[in-house]
């Protein structure tokens, strides 16, 4: 028997990808619903390669008989209709930002803390991480189950569509006129992002630090472990899918690097290309439609007491958001429903 399947968010980057991984996945789905908002209505969106949904209402729709939700459409829309939807009987698999840190909802990374799935009962609802925290976690995990990891300093490298497609324009445009000697003035970022990078993502908070270092911090410790302390710079680079991540490890125990790229080789969801030699490492470019997360540069750092770096790259639209939120799904029907 198949699921019942409506997607939130439907004409946005990441609903569009959730369409096409459902689609590429197989997902045992009988009926696949596209929504967004009332802009959107009787636009169609493409389901795979053969199908084309028309866009409904969110507004308007009737949740009742949906069996799983895939939702991405902001935080305050998720705020209203992702308990709209569990009420209704539906589990609401939700990419905001708004649900991640609710006691009462599961924060999961299926190759992380899959068994977390459990705690959806709570409020019908299991969020999907921030993109830049999922890539992360993904490769943390097999280093943290052989040596614990103490402390981790991350720098992150941030595509523009991180922030959507006005952010994506907003590049390809300003690059456009820089070729002609015009100057466009920056609206989604602020400052000009073409030929540039921006340290600042999302709001500044009262320690200096913004909202997605935060969201690193607290979600890296809501998924992995609460006791690993986190400190992130996160910065918008001018690319436009895939983030790049720089990230120092201090570890309690001794891993040399043979053993962490064969650690990291071993577990599920990562690919390592790490080859000490011009061009063989990954960058954003490379990895874009692809599901894995890609392990670089792993090497010793000979200045902290078991020390460990490496470089990690993920298309943030696919792993760090849709794949991620299907693979909840999938793990989701295999045994918790």
């Amino acid at each position: 028997m198949g699921y019942r399947v409506a997607v939130v968010g439907a004409t946005g980057n990441v609903g569009h990808e959730m369409l096409q991984i459902l689609a590429e996945r197989n997902f045992p789905a009988d009926d696949v619903v596209a929504l967004a908002s009332s802009r959107s209505v009787g636009r169609q969106t493409s389901f795979g390669e053969n199908q084309v949904l028309k866009v409904q209402d969110l507004a308007k729709f009737d949740f009742k008989g949906i069996d799983i939700v895939l939702s991405s459409p902001g935080a305050k829309v998720s705020a209203e209709h992702s308990p709209r939807a569990a009420k209704a009987g539906a589990i609401v698999i939700d990419n905001t930002s708004y649900w991640r840190m609710d006691p009462d909802v599961p924060l999961v990374v299926p190759e992380v803390n899959a068994a977390a799935i459990k705690g959806y009962k709570g409020r019908g609802i299991i969020a999907n991480p921030n993109c830049s925290t999922i890539q992360m976690v993904v490769a943390l995990k097999p280093i943290h189950d052989a040596a614990k990891i103490k402390r981790v300093v991350v720098s992150t490298y941030q595509s523009t569509s991180g922030a959507g497609k006005e952010a994506m324009d907003e590049l390809l445009n300003q690059t456009k006129s820089f070729f002609v000697n015009q100057d466009l003035e920056p609206k989604k970022f602020t400052k000009n992002i073409a030929f540039n990078v921006i340290p600042h993502i999302d709001v500044f908070m009262d320690d200096g630090s913004t909202k997605e270092e935060w969201k690193m911090v607290v979600e890296t410790k809501k998924i992995l472990d609460p006791k690993i302390k986190v400190h992130a710079t996160c910065v918008r680079v001018p690319t436009f899918i895939g983030h790049g991540e720089a990230v120092n490890l201090e570890l309690e125990e001794p891993l040399d690097e043979h053993e962490a790229r064969a650690l990291l080789s071993a577990a599920p969801g990562i690919l390592v290309i790490d080859r000490r030699e011009a061009g063989g490492y990954v960058t954003p470019k490379e990895v874009t439609g692809q599901d894995p997360v890609f392990v670089s540069r792993v090497r010793t750092d000979p200045t902290v007491e078991n020390g460990l770096s490496m470089w990690i790259v993920s298309d943030n639209l696919r792993k760090g958001a849709a794949l991620n939120a299907v693979q909840i799904a999938e793990e989701l029907i295999k045994g918790y429903i």
